[in-house]
């Protein structure tokens, strides 16, 4: 037994007190209180019960949702393990006005040829390790998980007016983040659901001898490449971690699940051209949350807009006249991001005649993103598409009608598609490039939908404290890996 992989704690385990365990014949989860007193578990702030939380400090209402999520995971766990000890405390994690890390958790340690491991040489999360070989492997001197939790959030410059709802009802109103389903991402990930072999890298955990693939690499396959990545290299592997939706979970749980969970219908731009094949294919979108959606396959030639003094650009962002407005009637819009609002392009070149809207990125990598805006008036679809997408057919289209009416686009839904899964009907991880330190690899892709528990970024749709088809797709993977 090996276990030379210990996570950096945030602060000292001094002074910890336990919290309650929960469900006698399912495996039990512990909360081990990190926090410094009158921080985090431990503010004394006075609050007001909601949501069925009854807890009268803001630390004691912070304790009580932890100790419900641990209620609700372990009911999903197999019998008769070893306890399961979460560290858990309350750290300024980064943020800006806009933007915030929630939380963050994973495994405290990693094991490999423990007694009834499935595989030999082969990491495995210490939660899931105890739990197969029916013991605590250090003996209870460490936790199993960590887990920190964002204690500025809602503060001014941190992600400013949006505070964690603690109610155990999941009635969060809209300028809250359920603090519960943030729990019960975080555990997932504590329990195994974290690749362990470095994305950023490819390399593999080492025990300072010898380096040994993590259980997830068997199950992670990249279409581009054709193989696992328990049979490639550090370097296939780094590459693989920035392809993206190209990287899919084959574990057969996940992959039986999918059909129960993930709806029908990928949005997608098809390109033809009879006179330049080598743009023809299909296209990764992110769409509009504006303006109708791609239910109505729309198909008409691409004109591109060029209305910048560099003869290279088109921002779109003033109303489109002469030769523009002549290109883009009937036609889909391909014109770039920058400069103005989403909304403001696409509501003129709606107002030029364009029956949708095509918008090129200007900052490298991919999958393209979505776009955000609200404009009642918008009528025509519109999408967006990465840099390199956007070079490709500018090369081709370079203004001249001619050419355009030669490329023909179709914006729609491929309905013969799971969103969130390849056309094999196998669940995408995410892959964004460039690599998302504590994102990338360990999630499910930001196309599911539904939305899924383990994507990176949390919906305000999640069914709180659901794990299970046919809501979610977390526990058929940690199955996959052996829970």
């Amino acid at each position: 037994m090996n276990k030379p992989f210990n996570r950096k704690r945030a602060l000292a385990l001094l002074g910890l007190s336990l919290g309650c365990a929960f469900s006698a014949q399912a495996v039990k989860i512990k909360i081990v209180n990190a926090d410094l007193p009158g921080v985090g578990f431990n503010d004394t702030t006075p609050v007001a019960p909601v949501g069925g939380n009854e807890g009268t400090t803001l630390g004691a209402q912070r304790m009580n949702v932890y100790l419900n999520v641990a209620k609700k995971w372990a009911k999903h766990l197999p019998e008769g393990g070893p306890d399961i000890l979460v560290n858990a405390d309350w750290p300024a994690l980064t943020c800006s006005s806009t933007s915030a890390t929630l939380g963050s958790a994973g495994a405290n340690s990693v094991w490999r040829d423990f007694p009834n491991a499935p595989y030999p040489g082969t990491w495995y999360s210490s939660a899931l390790a105890n739990t197969l070989a029916g013991a605590d492997l250090d003996e209870g001197t460490e936790p199993e998980i960590n887990s920190h939790f964002n204690v500025n959030l809602g503060q001014p410059g941190c992600l400013d007016g949006t505070s964690f709802y603690l109610g155990l009802d999941g009635n969060a109103p809209s300028n809250t983040v359920n603090f519960a389903v943030v729990l019960m991402h975080e555990v997932g990930h504590g329990l195994g659901f974290q690749a362990l072999t470095s994305g950023s890298s490819g390399a593999r955990i080492s025990d300072g001898v010898n380096a040994y693939p993590a259980q997830w690499e068997r199950w992670m396959y990249d279409n581009t490449a054709g193989k696992t990545w328990l049979d490639m290299t550090d370097a296939e592997r780094k590459a693989s971690a920035v392809n993206p939706r190209n990287l899919v979970w084959v574990g057969a749980n996940v992959t039986a699940s999918v059909p129960a969970v993930l709806k029908k219908g990928t949005p997608e731009l098809l390109v033809k051209s009879t006179e330049n094949p080598a743009i023809v294919g299909t296209y990764q979108v992110g769409a509009a949350s504006f303006g109708p959606t791609l239910a109505t396959r729309i198909k008409a030639p691409i004109g591109r807009v060029i209305d910048q003094a560099d003869g290279k650009t088109g921002l779109a962002c003033n109303p489109l006249t002469g030769d523009n407005a002549a290109l883009v009637a009937g036609r889909i819009a391909l014109v770039d991001r920058g400069t103005c609002a989403f909304t403001i392009k696409v509501k003129n070149a709606q107002d030029a005649g364009a029956v949708g809207v095509i918008v090129a990125d200007n900052t490298a990598g991919g999958p393209p993103a979505g776009m955000s805006g609200t404009d009642a008036t918008i009528t025509i679809p519109s999408v967006r598409i990465t840099l390199d997408d956007g070079a490709k057919l500018k090369a081709v289209l370079t203004g001249d009608v001619r050419m355009s009416d030669n490329v023909k686009g179709i914006l729609h839904v491929n309905k013969d598609q799971y969103a969130g899964a390849d056309a094999q009907g196998r669940a995408l991880l995410y892959t964004p490039n460039p690599y998302q330190s504590g994102s990338s690899v360990s999630h499910y892709d930001t196309i599911a939908f539904r939305n899924l528990l383990m994507e990176p970024a949390i919906n305000s749709d999640l069914p709180v404290y659901r794990v299970t088809p046919p809501k979610d797709l977390t526990l058929p993977l940690l199955q996959d890996i052996g829970w």
